[in-house]
């Protein structure tokens, strides 16, 4: 069994170009460190409607140049299998580890091959990507990010020419192409051969920022911007130039690029601590809105005053967000009929639902992810509670944290114009609607059976009641709907003194059991909001409780 490890680390190391991860894999085969090697060795990583993401090291179970050199290979054998011998892919990275590297070798290996391969010219956001898809009428389109994961990660996210992320059956096409490429050694990879694309993508891109916003409409909400070590710093800096809104306050320890992420345990604005620097230079600038970017800048985290809250400040849950985007967008009068679509995704509130009946429009729910929302019928807006928003699909057709940033400022200059503010709409909604209260419990593992055991705790003994309230539907969406296509999750209707649902579903991109919880409780007019907030908050605990203790987590 060792000799075996030994001899496949070998076979890896004379095949891999990265001095580096030669060196790696070189120190662990000499170490003997087989318990290493199988954890490297223990198969490949899959290649799925995320496309490719785990940790940066040598070896098929981790991200490196000839896990990339594969995926590419695979790609380019897969859209050439499709007809597009001689076609467009254009390829784009963020500022982490290695990723300036996996485009290179992406952009030789899809020359090599006979296609042609454009780079953007710089680290640049994942929704400029997405854009130069379809503005540059691509066959293909890859961008290297780990978007929010933790610094030791890197990915590899693909989308086909409509500038949607992959789905199904394309993914298993891609995958199948990727497992018959035989010695990397046997690709051709030319030193060069292929287009790196100018500013005049980037010019194109922010042109359409523009066309999110209505003419003449207020610019005077004031904000203070993080790009958590990402790269939207300086693309969020000339959309509000050209928009015309007073320059964001930046904070400076997170504004540049780095992949090391310094001052974040995790670069995810969802995470505990990863605002605390926006807050506190919130708190000396006294802005009207805090507005936060992933690292890849395709989300937006945005945060409000709130004496009640520690620090004065309170971050809007994704959902908070996505409700006022879609009443913003009703209120702009962007979306008149039936064909024009509001869509969301199973685990986001069900609010943005009945916005988009009481204005006529037609709304949809999909799987988990922008690979599902961006192909709704007639989409006009999409969104999903982890913080992504699309704004603007014919520009881009996926999540786009810059647009929709804009949008959200807009939204507070013509609030603040009126004496209002973005609390007083989410109130307003409450009222007209319904208080549509959500909450996640979410568990991050070390350990994956711990989440293969809790679904099957769920699936074996479904709970017949949570809260209190009686679980009157419990559907295994393994099997699929008629609505949905088959996914590994569970999602249970609860009925009683409120209305409620639950969600729970392994997470695509990192090992964590994520369940999303809705609970709607009436609101008869403003002043009952308080008592309605304050029983909300207690119905979700008490569901996140009893969940926890039926899935034994």
């Amino acid at each position: 069994m060792a000799q075996d490890l030994i001899a496949q680390a070998r076979a890896w190391l004379a095949e891999d170009p990265d001095a580096e991860t030669r060196d790696e894999l070189g120190r662990i085969i000499e170490a003997g460190d087989t318990a290493e090697l199988g954890a490297r060795f223990a198969g490949t990583l899959q290649f799925g409607t995320a496309g490719l993401r785990g940790e940066l090291g040598a070896g098929p179970m981790r991200m490196n140049r000839v896990v990339v050199i594969r995926a590419a290979a695979g790609l380019a054998a897969y859209l050439k299998a499709q007809g597009h011998d001689g076609g467009l892919v254009v390829i784009g990275y963020d500022a982490r580890h290695k990723s300036a590297d996996f485009a290179r070798d992406t952009a030789a290996v899809m020359t090599g091959a006979g296609l042609r391969a454009a780079l953007l010219p710089r680290p640049l956001p994942t929704p400029v990507l997405a854009f130069a898809i379809r503005h540059l009428g691509a066959v293909a389109g890859v961008e290297v990010t780990a978007s929010h994961n933790p610094p030791r990660d890197n990915g590899y996210k693909v989308y086909l020419g409509d500038g949607s992320q992959i789905v199904p059956p394309a993914d298993a096409g891609i995958a199948a192409a990727i497992e018959a490429v035989g010695s990397i050694h046997d690709l051709p990879r030319p030193e060069g051969g292929w287009e790196t694309l100018g500013d005049e993508v980037l010019d194109a891109y922010l042109e359409r920022t523009d066309a999110v916003l209505s003419p003449h409409s207020p610019r005077t909400a004031r904000v203070v911007h993080t790009a958590l070590h990402g790269v939207g710093g300086d693309v969020v800096l000339a959309a509000w130039d050209r928009a015309g809104f007073p320059a964001p306050v930046l904070v400076g320890e997170q504004a540049e690029p780095d992949p090391d992420f310094p001052t974040v345990a995790f670069p995810n604005p969802e995470e505990p601590g990863a605002m605390d620097l926006a807050f506190a230079k919130a708190r000396e600038a006294g802005p009207d809105l805090v507005i936060a970017n992933d690292p890849d800048a395709d989300r937006c985290a945005v945060a409000v005053p709130d004496e009640s809250a520690d620090g004065g400040w309170r971050m809007l849950r994704g959902d908070e967000v996505g409700a006022l985007l879609g009443a913003h967008l009703v209120r702009k009068g962007v979306a008149k009929d039936a064909s024009s679509t509001f869509a969301t995704s199973i685990v986001s509130s069900s609010l943005l639902g009945r916005i988009a009946a009481a204005a006529g429009l037609g709304y949809e729910e999909t799987l988990t992810g922008f690979k599902w929302i961006s192909r709704a019928e007639g989409l006009r807006y999409g969104y999903e509670e982890a913080l992504g928003y699309c704004v603007d699909p014919d520009g881009v057709r996926d999540k786009d944290g810059i647009t929709a940033a804009l949008l959200v400022a807009e939204l507070a200059s013509e609030l603040k114009a009126e004496g209002r503010t973005l609390t007083d709409l989410l109130d307003d909604l409450a009222v007209a609607h319904g208080l549509h209260a959500t909450d996640q419990l979410s568990v991050r593992v070390e350990d994956l059976d711990v989440i293969t055991e809790a679904m099957r705790r769920l699936r074996g003994k479904p709970p017949v009641a949570l809260a209190g309230l009686r679980v009157v539907s419990a559907e295994d969406l393994s099997k699929g709907t008629e609505a949905l296509p088959p996914t590994d999750g569970l999602r249970y209707y609860l009925e009683g003194e409120y209305d409620a649902r639950v969600i729970v579903r392994p997470s695509g991109t990192e090992p964590k059991l994520k369940c999303y919880l809705e609970v709607v409780v009436p609101v008869g007019g403003r002043d009952g909001l308080a008592s309605a907030r304050t029983r909300a908050c207690e119905v979700l605990a008490a569901v996140k409780r009893d969940l926890a203790e039926a899935a034994g987590i």
